[in-house]
């Protein structure tokens, strides 16, 4: 088409849309081709965000200044924070969506990003050029890609987040047809591509639930389950979410499997091509379909299955829990036997997805291929599973591909610094057997990486990057500011006995004590002695002045989006106090096990601080194991710390490392 950019992004849903945005706000000019422009960002499975540290993701995204925290905000129809009634590391908000808002918030948000093109069509080949003589570790670089429709665009980097797309074949029972989504076609011929330049590809499946009309059922007879009565949001800036203010928010609704429908899909066990073995590639453990449930968990009576809108302004309900590729009347006949659903009218069924990956341990820690120079993965491609942990490899993927335009120093997030540090490293340093989901459990760290201060360790980098606004770090700076001082007032101010036993319904004190050493009683809320700490007053004047700097506005970084519910008004009441006042109880509570954490935080960080050269033969070093140096050969590691984390790297063989290094 005769013009280059310096960034091309192939593929528009969430990693996609998030490598875009990255590189664009940080300056290069921006390609990003999609198949379809009407579903940029599209919800292929559950129409939420956030979950279990999936939430922690989603906010550390919004830190940096990607986008996934303030269109899902602006596209929210319900909220909730899971595992509120545990401690605050592993507090997880989640987002019920409207599917269509969502897609349309996110191409308003792409379309009015200076620098970032879109171009609607599909890429069937990647224009690679093998160098003369290796090249900075390099045998060949990308240099472009050819569409389709015969256009052809030349870049210095390219993002590849193709999602299911790749040689993508859908199954419902015995039927089975090309497609990375119902209804849309594959994408043939790049996974041939890059295996003539030794990049390496596997198979693994997904799959959704059928779809309910929900007009069709008596949602009386069913267990409601409501959003939190104050909703809380992903962004960090001072907008409200569509449900923080005079919208009321929907209801989802919870049923179960039975005996009767366990019975019935049994009877489509014979046609399931998941057990016929037509599916070969490998689904996700921790979101298996109802006939992977009844197999693992035979002795289980009943399922849980959740009824989840999908919008503000449809019957259609998704049927959370029931993903199958089972026959269809099987389906259909198994859901109208469960409790409540007799009557369902389904508008489309279950299926299953069976696409291209490519082993992530064939990737850098900034997710550029090791293979081919400038080309990026992100995504599905990489083995990955949800919307939030291809967002956050998108925003990585399309910071460092900038990055390296920009010969700039990449970006490589710690563990002990974010969720997304802990996703990457564990792709490309252990790889993936089966699809990836990331858990709380997955962090060493957690205490320390929490939801709530995903601004304090990421904000600051974000500025630094250029992607992040002036505005949204003077509110982290004026928000932590606020925090210090009231913890700093909370240290400082001695309580009364009998003002604390005439306010506070806990066991009695019998002599004056810190109101921070109150605070650390776990049957003690800030809330509780707020009233009764001398300097109280100092407290709320400090919160008063940080929400007036900080007032509520439906502009972010410039640009409102404006897919909200009928009735939605940008003048909500201004949370940040109450954010400032949990973050303080937070820090004073949890003070000794966030000092304990920061300790192993630090002592694994000078590990990551002691790197290894890319070129080093550890086939030489004959006191490592024989397993240790092949693997240590096969993947690479860039530092001591990523070595110990390779499976079949054993502590005897870092020690042997340490000692080989001069440590």
């Amino acid at each position: 088409m005769g013009r280059k950019y310096d960034v091309i992004v192939v593929g528009g849903g969430h990693a996609g849309c998030e490598a875009a945005l990255s590189a664009a706000r940080m300056g290069c000019s921006v390609l990003l081709i999609t198949m379809d422009m009407n579903k940029i960002a599209q919800m292929s499975c559950n129409p939420a965000v956030g979950g279990i540290a999936k939430g922690q993701i989603v906010r550390e995204i919004d830190a940096l200044g990607g986008g996934m925290g303030l269109v899902t905000d602006a596209s929210t129809i319900q909220f909730r924070m899971l595992n509120s009634s545990k401690g605050p590391a592993v507090w997880s908000p989640r987002a019920q969506c409207d599917r269509q808002y969502f897609i349309l918030n996110w191409r308003y948000l792409l379309e009015h990003t200076p620098g970032l093109h879109i171009w609607q069509d599909t890429v069937t080949d990647l224009v690679i050029d093998t160098f003369k003589r290796r090249t900075k570790g390099y045998d060949h670089v990308v240099r472009g890609v050819v569409t389709s429709m015969g256009a052809e665009f030349a870049a210095s980097k390219v993002i590849l987040t193709a999602g299911t797309f790749l040689n993508g074949r859908l199954f419902i029972g015995r039927n089975s047809a090309e497609g990375g989504r119902i209804g849309e076609p594959s994408s043939l011929s790049l996974t041939e591509k890059l295996a003539q330049f030794g990049i390496e590809s596997g198979r693994m499946k997904t799959g959704t639930p059928p779809r309910i009309d929900i007009k069709s059922i008596d949602i009386s007879r069913l267990e409601v389950q409501l959003g939190d009565e104050n909703p809380g949001r992903f962004s960090f800036l001072n907008v409200p979410s569509s449900v923080q203010t005079n919208v009321e928010q929907r209801c989802c609704y919870l049923v179960h499997t039975n005996p009767k429908v366990h019975s019935i899909l049994k009877k489509g066990f014979k046609d399931s091509p998941l057990f016929s073995g037509k599916i070969k590639g490998i689904g996700p453990r921790y979101c298996p379909s109802i006939e992977d449930k009844l197999r693992t968990f035979a002795d289980k009576d009943q399922h849980l299955l959740f009824l989840e809108p999908e919008g503000w302004n449809t019957n259609e309900y998704y049927l959370q829990g029931f993903s199958s590729s089972l026959p269809m009347d099987i389906q259909i006949e198994a859901v109208r036997h469960i409790e409540g659903l007799e009557t369902a009218e389904i508008f489309r069924p279950a299926y299953a997805v069976e696409y291209d990956y490519f082993p992530p341990t064939q990737l850098w820690p900034t997710l550029e291929s090791k293979q081919i120079s400038g080309l990026y993965f992100a995504g599905q491609v990489n083995g990955t599973t949800g919307y939030e942990e291809a967002g956050a490899q998108g925003l990585m993927a399309g910071i460092n591909a900038t990055l390296s335009v920009q010969k700039r120093q990449p970006l490589v997030l710690a563990r002990n610094q974010s969720y997304i540090g802990v996703l990457i490293d564990d792709l490309v340093t252990k790889g993936v057997d089966e699809p990836y989901r990331m858990f709380t459990s997955r962090a060493e760290f957690r205490i320390l990486l929490r939801q709530d201060n995903a601004d304090c360790r990421l904000t600051k980098i974000g500025y630094d990057l250029g992607l992040a606004s002036k505005a949204r770090l003077d509110l982290m700076k004026d928000k932590y500011g606020a925090i210090n001082k009231i913890v700093s007032i909370l240290d400082g101010d001695t309580v009364s006995p009998k003002s604390f036993n005439a306010a506070v319904s806990a066991e009695n004190i019998t002599e004056g004590k810190k109101a921070s050493a109150l605070l650390m009683r776990p049957d003690v809320a800030l809330n509780d002695i707020l009233g009764i700490v001398p300097r109280g007053t100092a407290i709320k004047e400090t919160i008063s002045k940080t929400e007036k700097a900080h007032p509520v506005t439906d502009t972010a970084d410039g640009i409102r989006l404006p897919f909200r519910p009928y009735g939605f008004s940008p003048v909500g009441k201004n949370s940040l106090g109450s954010e400032i006042l949990s973050a303080a109880e937070t820090s004073v509570k949890y003070r000794g096990y966030v000092q304990r954490e920061q300790i192993a935080a630090n002592r694994m960080a000078r590990l990551e601080e002691l790197k290894i050269p890319q070129d080093f033969d550890y086939m030489k070093v004959t006191s490592l194991s024989m397993e240790g140096r092949m693997k240590l050969m096969r993947y690479k590691p860039q530092t001591i710390a990523q070595a110990s984390r390779i499976s079949g790297v054993s502590p005897a063989d870092i020690s042997v490392l340490l000692v080989y290094f001069g440590r």
